[in-house]
């Protein structure tokens, strides 16, 4: 009875351990995502983003791809803003980059793999190259195979006016909305943290080290396991370095730059806002390019590292 509590207790306080310290270091950047996301929200036109974008299909791909650096919005938030923008007339493929490389390609994300991987600079550098690479290869398919409209609505039904209003408002009111913007997008996000930290504690408590290293330096199977690790969690880019670096010593580089770039491009949550706004057959299909191109593009990493 003795040994069962003191295994207990040991486990418990390991548990603990985990979870707290993955929830606090996310927490500040969770925080800085919902106030940057809530600020282009209210105060940042669509127009002026569509007015960025390049007419040029090549020159408007690089530009989308690398938008995220001046709207830094979490794939929470870029869906909505998205389709605000392809009902006002953006092309789909530059709509479907931005939706892909945007949660990772911002300075927020950045700094939060930094501060998750400041003593593995490769896996910081792996996440922004191979983020940049995935969403330009899928833009340029979506723009050469995709030759039908994926909008599940028309642009009258999805034109939203709550922009025009949000003009017309007074600046008291426009504040109040943004700090209601910014509690309720925190909310959204930090209970997907709290799951993802939940859930990445009790692998670390329950699982035999030894049986989760030998599986996670498989040349497929840790690729496999990561991917859908990152879909069913559904953490935000600001707070999943911080669960993929509880797994540096037990899974290879590769395999955590498929959590790391996988999971902002497509998981459970963003499906099914995908699939309310494109059509079943898009989203397939879209869903299908993202896991092949992240799958080929990080387990060639594992050749280098």
């Amino acid at each position: 009875m003795a040994a069962l509590s003191l295994d207990y207790s040991a486990n418990l306080l390991t548990f603990k351990t985990m979870f707290i310290s993955i929830f606090l270091e996310a927490l500040p950047f969770i925080l800085m995502g919902v106030f940057f996301s809530a600020l282009l929200q209210m105060f940042v036109s669509e127009q002026l983003i569509a007015r960025i974008i390049p007419k040029n299909p090549i020159l408007g791909m690089l530009c989308a791809s690398l938008l995220g650096f001046i709207f830094p919005i979490c794939e929470c938030g870029m869906i909505p803003v998205i389709r605000r923008l392809i009902s006002k007339g953006m092309p789909v493929y530059i709509a479907v980059i931005f939706i892909l490389s945007g949660p990772i390609l911002n300075p927020i994300v950045f700094f939060a793999t930094y501060t998750a991987f400041r003593s593995r600079p490769e896996v910081i550098y792996s996440r922004m190259g191979l983020a940049l690479i995935t969403s330009l290869v899928i833009g340029m398919l979506v723009y050469r195979f995709i030759r039908y409209n994926p909008l599940r609505l028309s642009a009258e039904t999805m034109y939203d006016d709550r922009n025009v209003e949000t003009t017309h408002q007074r600046v008291g009111e426009r504040f109040t909305s943004f700090f209601m913007h910014m509690i309720n997008e925190f909310f959204e996000m930090s209970k997907y943290l709290i799951f993802g930290a939940f859930v990445t504690a009790l692998i670390h408590t329950f699982v035999n080290t030894s049986q989760l290293l030998a599986y996670g330096q498989g040349t497929i199977n840790s690729h496999l396991f990561m991917a859908g690790f990152a879909y069913v969690l559904s953490i935000c880019s600001t707070s999943d370095a911080f669960v993929a670096s509880s797994f540096v010593n037990t899974f290879s580089t590769g395999s955590l730059i498929t959590f790391l770039v996988l999971g902002p491009m497509l998981d459970f949550k963003s499906t099914l806002m995908l699939l309310s706004v494109f059509k079943t057959k898009f989203v397939i299909s879209l869903s299908t390019m993202i896991v092949i191109t992240v799958l080929v593009l990080s387990i060639g990493l594992d050749f280098l590292f």
